[in-house]
């Protein structure tokens, strides 16, 4: 049998890999010095912060939702720092960072959202599992109202008051 302690570990420098490759994609000048950097900073993170699997790639994805939301903002200064009046050419590539950027950093943060409130959240038990619990009879003298056993269709319901 393998051993899962490694998993965490494994699932962490593969996100650092895509978080760093979403680096290199937002920002064309980094150096390969500068993503090895990037990796191994996100790989730190990703096995300080993430004990399990789905909190690795929770945080891994945020990251990636925050290099989108980046991603149009450096694209901007980028050309600034080029011109002081953008060309045609320089706002349709603007414009097409924008809406890419901001589409699909939506769409990370709140995939990451979502994993990371399945990893708070603990196993639900399967719905044969839960026993039924029936609320208990009254000891009083007072009269009852008719009790329902829990059934699947309302008609059944009527066939078996009890």
């Amino acid at each position: 049998m393998v051993s899962t302690w490694w998993s965490p570990q494994l699932n962490a420098l593969l996100g650092s890999f895509v978080v760093a490759a979403g680096a290199w994609l937002a920002w064309d000048s980094f150096s390969p010095w500068g993503i090895f950097l990037v990796a191994c900073g996100v790989a730190g993170l990703l096995i300080w912060q993430g004990r399990t699997i789905g909190l690795v790639w929770a945080w891994a994805t945020l990251l990636i939702g925050l290099e989108s939301l980046a991603w149009p903002i450096v694209t901007m200064v980028q050309v600034r720092s080029a011109t002081t009046e953008p060309t045609d050419e320089q706002m349709r590539t603007i414009l097409s960072a924008v809406l890419t950027g901001l589409f699909s950093a939506v769409f990370w943060i709140t995939f990451s959202y979502g994993l990371f409130k399945r990893a708070g959240q603990p196993l639900a038990a399967s719905s044969t599992d839960v026993p039924v619990s029936h609320p208990p009879a009254p000891e009083s003298g007072q009269p009852t109202q008719e009790q329902v056993t829990p059934t699947t269709s309302r008609s059944d319901r009527r066939r078996h008051r009890t």
